[in-house]
């Protein structure tokens, strides 16, 4: 982990020591055994402070214990009012509030001890255990004058660097490079600070006539030497901070011949050598690479290795590439202005190498597309400015006659000064990775090249380590650093899967899951929600009025059966519309259906949609949740005619928990027996902020948040989403204040109007918060929690003097390597139908982080490919989890997720969180993503009626429309 160290603030900080005191104690209700709750009395938790409880824990790291509370209390920039207010239930008066921040130096939650919940088992892990090397690392600054930009020249001048001076100057070191200015070797040079000369042949030129040379002045200058005593002392738990200096040279030199042999992207790398590319259409490939990354874990430095595949541009010939792009013959039928506009965009920024000269094959990136065909391309060729024909240049100049005079140049160079190339007389370089979205096809299709098995994929990480051959490599030879090549074999725990609780009206009142999944057979929803008013559109052409009835009366059937209240008459017969009139027909129903009721608004609406509907689910989503404020649901035509009893089934346990239901919930949840949960109001968020894709420089980054608003229940989540500066990880509107010209300063943002509702909903107030968070890579950890948890004790604060519920800050990693494996393929006792480990299997030792409080868990059951677990890292921890009460905690809530009758792989608030904010994309008209871009202030303004018209003015990212009050209320977003 970096040097976490905060910077230096002007503020003065002072210390305010106080008692909490718990306005709502609950009182103990007894289980279902005979047993009361945890014997934590809300004074327990509340009078221990945040600061007091880590130091507590952590007195290895300087700490130490404390009976009170310290809160470090800041003067604000701008002292917030507590404004009065008796609608929100918190006790807040009109003074100011000084807002608790971290110490200046924070330091993550340690590892409290291991787990013991559940059946051992042993698993194998990806990971390959590299041992430590005993010399000294060394780390030079390299200077390259005239500057390079390319990390491949870069490393071609070093590369000739160390084979005209290794033997002499270098004193017969082999240092790695990482491309840019830093050079590392085993031991020092014979000096300091030298400076070289090197002469670079463009190998490009061909080998007719003479070939450029470029001079380079290379001076390389001792840095600093990495201390491997602090990292053997990291790795063995004696040390909290990890050196990074240390891990990332170790890095770079176990990637260094990779670098040579494959093409590097990121940390993976990717060669056609592999395993032959695959055609995924319109002119791109799939190739196979791995993933490599050393890591510091529990069993020392461990080198992850992982299968990787990746989009990249076929090297085709222009022409066949343009033919493949547009899928028809372009060869003698002409191109439209639509046609054109796709080949620019296919090919922008694409490098292409010239075919017209024989052996030279100079590249070049293509910038654009002349608008005109060949053939009425002219240009002038001397200074008095005689023109000539582009066709006749090449044939005059190199002998080369275009074929296809009627497909347009390509423009190379820059604008000032662009050349033009015909499409013929050039092909794709290749090596290029393709970062533009793919269309759906080419998505099933490398889906099909990355899926694999467990067996077959752990079969290919071993044939890459063994192919990779570490144990010959002369820069792991040079630095001394050894790698097995067994994958590491990991003790292992199954997590029993919870009992779920169903209405008592039910056969089955009480379901354990089987292997992750369970069914609704028997079973009626714990609060069946009734549907009395609703309605159809029917936008698909291909499905008939009866097909539509029947499918819409199955499903209300279906609904009744799991145990709702279900009109089986819509109010309205099924209207009929086109896809392109979607706003037209959703408010002529939606008004309609008002006027037959006598204002009484649609309960429901359900829209049976083509399955390739391009623009239209989105569309509908945003009219019905942020104008008319309307509940709906979708279904694709190929469901309306093959109707299953499953997918019905599905479909109504999404639609009761949008009318505001629950579909299950925990049995040790309304028993009171989740431990830190059931003994005092506890409130789970997840949060979860989705970025653009590739290629959209301009589109804001969307945040998500959501709450659970039951309480022992904790099943029904709340959600609230706000738009920011593009890519912006930071949640920028968890807590924000506004000036208002009446009331001054006003406190709001998502996290206090989630704690609101939450007060609203149960009628307490949360004296407890778990905070999922999702999408962190590990290099924003520290700067996630700092600025997030802040914002949370802000939020609190503002709502009532006092006031700081004990928080746990818990991170949810999914994109990462890490893949755990059965120790034995053929026993089917200890996998699921796919052969993946079984559902509830959780690693917390030897892989795992040294010191820190982290662990991986396998929560459901694989369906194809091989399974990823969830990387939980927890970060904070005021709450005093154990590793058995987090690991169960987060276990048993992903069998709470609503949409379906299977445990999910990541835990249900933060995968709501995303499904949220992916649903808030669809708010943004194109028009206004256009708006969006340039700002990158970071301010935000999140979905609510209050907080969208605050903000427009005040920020240069466009806030999204607000939801309907009716609809934030509930999961609207499953």
């Amino acid at each position: 982990m970096p040097v976490r160290q905060m910077k230096e603030s002007s503020e003065q900080h002072i210390v305010i020591k106080t008692n909490l005191q718990n306005p709502n104690k609950i009182p103990p209700k007894a289980s279902q055994n005979g047993k009361a709750p945890p014997p934590n009395s809300v004074e327990n938790h509340s009078q221990i402070s945040p600061q007091a409880r880590n130091k507590g824990r952590r007195r290895g790291r300087g700490g130490r214990k404390s009976d009170q509370v310290e809160i470090l209390m800041r003067p604000s920039s701008r002292p917030c009012t507590a404004i009065t207010s008796i609608s929100n239930g918190y006790n807040s008066s009109n003074i100011d509030v000084g807002f608790p921040t971290s110490n200046k130096s924070l330091n993550f939650a340690p590892r409290p001890g291991f787990g013991t919940v559940g059946t051992k088992c042993i698993v194998k892990a990806n990971h390959f255990f590299a041992e430590l090397p005993d010399k000294d690392l060394n780390q030079y600054d390299v200077t390259i004058t005239p500057e390079v930009s390319s990390r491949t020249v870069n490393r071609s001048i070093i590369a000739e660097l160390v084979r005209l001076y290794k033997e002499s100057d270098l004193g017969m070191r082999l240092p790695a490079y990482d491309g840019r200015k830093s050079l590392y070797t085993a031991g020092q040079l014979p000096f300091s600070w030298k400076d070289f000369k090197i002469k670079l042949v463009d190998e490009e030129d061909g080998v007719n006539g003479p070939k450029r040379v470029k001079e380079y002045r290379v001076v390389i200058k001792f840095v600093a030497r990495a201390n491997l005593h602090h990292l053997g002392q990291f790795l063995a738990g004696k040390r909290a901070e990890a050196p990074q200096e240390a891990l990332q040279i170790l890095d770079i030199v176990l990637r260094e011949l990779s670098t040579k042999r494959y093409c590097p992207i990121g940390r993976s790398f990717f060669s056609p050598d592999i395993r032959k590319p695959q055609r995924l259409g319109e002119g791109l490939e799939s190739w196979c690479g791995f993933y490599q990354s050393i890591r510091p874990t529990q069993m020392g430095l461990s080198l992850n290795i992982d299968m990787a595949s990746a989009a990249f541009i076929e090297p085709l010939p222009v022409v066949e590439f343009v033919g493949q792009l547009l899928g028809k013959d372009v060869l003698s039928r002409p191109l439209s202005d639509a046609d054109r506009i796709k080949i620019k965009k296919g090919l922008r920024g694409v490098k292409v190498e010239v075919t017209h000269r024989g052996s030279v094959r100079r590249k070049y990136r293509v910038s654009g597309l002349t608008s005109q065909p060949t053939r009425e391309l002219v240009f002038p060729v001397d200074e008095n400015s005689t023109m000539k024909s582009v066709v006749e240049y090449f044939q005059e100049m190199y002998g080369f006659t275009i074929q296809y005079t009627h497909l347009p140049c390509l423009q190379v160079g820059n604008q000032k000064k662009a050349n033009y190339l015909p499409m013929e007389a050039c092909k794709i370089v290749e090596g290029q990775r393709y970062t533009k979205r793919l269309n759906e096809k080419q998505i099933t299709s490398l889906l099909k090249v990355t899926c694999q098995r467990p067996r077959d994929r752990e079969n290919d990480i071993l044939q890459t380590v063994q192919h990779n051959a570490y144990d010959q490599d002369p820069y792991a030879k040079e630095f001394g650093i050894n790698i097995s090549e067994k994958l590491a074999s990991v003790e292992a725990r199954i997590l029993p899967a919870p009992w779920l609780k169903y209405h008592e009206s039910g056969k089955e009142k009480n379901c354990l899951p089987h292997v992750g999944q369970w069914n609704m057979m028997n079973k009626k929803m714990i609060n069946g929600m009734a549907v009395n008013r609703w309605a159809c559109i029917n936008f698909s052409r291909s499905v008939q009025d009866s097909v539509t009835r029947t499918f819409c009366n199955d499903l209300a059937l279906m609904c009744q059966v799991s145990g709702m209240e279900f009109n089986l008459e819509p109010v309205i017969p099924i209207y009929n519309a086109k896809p392109e009139q979607v706003e037209k027909a959703l408010k002529h129903v939606y008004h309609v259906s008002t006027n037959k009721t006598k204002g009484k608004e649609l309960e429901l609406l359900l829209a049976i949609l083509p399955d390739n509907n391009g623009s239209l689910y989105g569309d509908l989503k945003r009219i019905c949740e942020t104008d008319l404020g309307l509940i709906s649901q979708c279904c694709l035509t190929k469901h309306v005619f093959k109707i299953t009893k499953q997918y019905l089934a599905n479909v109504s346990l999404k639609i009761n928990v949008k009318m505001g239901g629950r579909n299950t919930v925990l049995l040790d949840a309304v028993s009171y027996r989740i431990p830190l949960v059931s003994d005092i109001p506890t409130i789970i968020f997840g949060a979860d902020v989705t970025h653009p894709e590739n290629g959209e420089d301009t589109s804001p980054s969307i945040a998500a948040v959501v709450a659970s608003q039951d309480w022992p229940e904790v099943t029904k989540y709340a959600g609230l989403v706000c738009a920011q500066a593009h890519r912006q990880e930071l949640i920028q509107d968890l807590y924000k204040t506004w000036h208002d010209p009446v009331r001054g300063t006003v406190s709001g943002g998502m996290i206090r109007d989630l704690l609101i509702s939450y007060r609203k909903a149960t009628g307490q107030k949360p004296l407890r918060i778990i905070f999922y968070r999702d999408g962190v890579s590990e290099g924003q950890f520290y700067q996630v929690l700092l600025y997030e948890l802040d914002a949370i004790r802000k939020a609190c604060a503002s709502l009532e003097p006092n006031y700081q519920p004990p928080v746990t800050f818990i991170i949810v990693q999914k994109r990462h390597h890490t893949r755990l494996f059965p120790n034995n393929h053929r026993d089917r006792s200890s996998t699921d139908k796919s052969g993946n480990i079984l559902p509830g299997t959780v690693v917390d030792t030897k892989i795992c982080h040294p010191t820190e409080f982290d662990f991986y868990l396998c929560s459901h059951a694989g369906i194809q490919g091989t399974s990823r677990p969830a990387h939980y890292h927890v970060l904070w921890d005021e709450n005093n989890f154990t590793a058995d009460g987090i690991q169960s905690l987060t276990n048993n809530l992903c069998y709470t997720y609503a949409r379906c009758t299977r445990s999910v792989s990541i835990v249900p608030p933060a995968y709501y969180a995303h499904l949220a904010a992916f649903r808030a994309r669809f708010y943004m008209e194109p028009e206004m993503q256009q708006e969006n871009g340039s700002s990158g202030d970071g301010n935000s303004s999140h979905n609510s009626s209050k907080g969208t018209t605050r903000a427009a003015g005040e920020c240069g990212v466009k806030p999204l429309p607000a939801l309907k009050d009716n609809v934030k209320r509930v999961m609207f977003y499953c």
